[in-house]
């Protein structure tokens, strides 16, 4: 059992984040934030895939001025990423962002973010300070020489003290770089004198293809050390993608479960059935479904039964044909073009009959 560690608890919208709050599973929309019907697209789909919070690219006024019409369309929690511009913090605040994303310490002179302080007090929205390896100051750069674990904390500690300072703690905060073992050992750091909420993530981390790997494995280590209040998987793929791999990460470690679990053999000389391609349909058509259960798709005799009858449901395969178990009491014995059809039909049954 993993024991988090204690952070201050923050209210963002409609979810609470820190403290007890579960771990939450957050993305970024990629559309046109002026494209007003493409973004609130975007952001209904997310939901649908379990998004409890969405960050939207705010890079000029009518983006801004979106957050309002945006905001009625969506239930989930909007938060305007900004940099620099201290109007924009304003507007945001003005049309109804659930939370800021800023840099205090880049956004000016100190009463603009007086300003913008003083604004997120009266709505009372929590900024989300966010420091990124790629955009330190430079005399942090000239202090350690690269982007370091150390840079990366000063920096966020600077930007914390700018907010202290003008009596200002609702704060969340995230530490990231590309790098895994740097983007660990900043919120390491963090974590041992701050108790600050914490988002967590791999920034740009990549393809799916190694993007994934970075993500489960930075995130994972994050995770496994009670370190951690909500989460983003940055991939160069579309955002509903980023909330499928940040689930998987949370059910691998018992964090949170939503979806289907699927166990499934790496197949070897034993294997009689196409257990590639039946897996690959099986995750097709389980995708949209949310109820959390095991589903097991195993290739042969040895650890195929025993580890199907484990699972809420499962195939366990033989020469051209299977058997379908349900909580450990095999259904029927079906042909091999069947055993897709067979393993679904038991789903539907039992997921229709819960739900009388």
């Amino acid at each position: 059992m993993i024991k988090r560690r204690n952070t201050r608890k923050i209210k963002i919208g409609n979810i609470y984040i820190g403290g007890d709050a579960p771990i939450s599973v957050q993305t970024m929309t990629k559309t046109d934030t002026n494209d007003t019907a493409s973004t609130i697209g975007q952001i209904l789909m997310l939901q649908s895939e379990g998004c409890d919070a969405v960050r939207i690219a705010i890079p000029d006024f009518e983006a801004a001025k979106n957050i309002g019409i945006i905001k009625k369309a969506v239930k989930i929690p909007v938060i305007a990423d900004i940099h620099f511009n201290w109007r924009l913090a304003l507007e945001a605040l003005k049309q109804g962002a659930d939370q800021i994303r800023i840099n205090p310490g880049n956004i000016g002179a100190k009463w603009k973010i007086s300003e913008v302080v003083n604004a997120a007090k009266d709505y009372n929205v929590p900024i989300r300070i966010g420091v990124n390896a790629g955009s330190l100051e430079k005399d942090l750069l000239t202090k350690y020489g690269h982007p370091t674990a150390e840079a990366i904390f000063e920096s966020a500690e600077r930007h914390i003290r700018i907010l202290q300072e003008m009596d200002y703690y609702n704060i969340e905060v995230s530490l990231k770089a590309s790098n895994v073992l740097i983007t660990v050992e900043a919120y390491r750091i963090f974590s041992n004198k701050y108790d600050y909420p914490l988002h967590i993530g791999i920034s740009e981390a990549g393809p799916p293809s190694t993007g994934i790997i970075k993500s489960a494995v930075g995130i994972g280590i994050l995770l496994s050390e009670g370190i951690g209040d909500t989460i983003r998987v940055s991939l160069t793929a579309p955002p509903e993608e980023e909330i499928r791999v940040a689930y998987e990460i949370l059910k691998s470690l018992g964090i949170r479960k939503r979806g289907p679990e699927i166990i499934s053999c790496p197949t070897c000389g034993r294997c009689k059935i196409d257990l590639q391609g039946l897996v690959t349909k099986v995750e097709e058509s389980l995708r949209r479904i949310s109820e959390p259960m095991t589903v097991a798709v195993m290739g042969c005799v040895v650890n195929g039964p025993g580890e199907a009858r484990e699972a809420d449901f499962g195939v366990a395969g033989g020469k051209r044909m299977g058997v379908i178990f349900r909580k450990g009491s095999i259904l029927k014995k079906v042909k091999e073009g069947e055993l897709l059809e067979g393993l679904l039909e038991a789903i539907s049954e039992y997921t229709i009959a819960n739900k009388k």
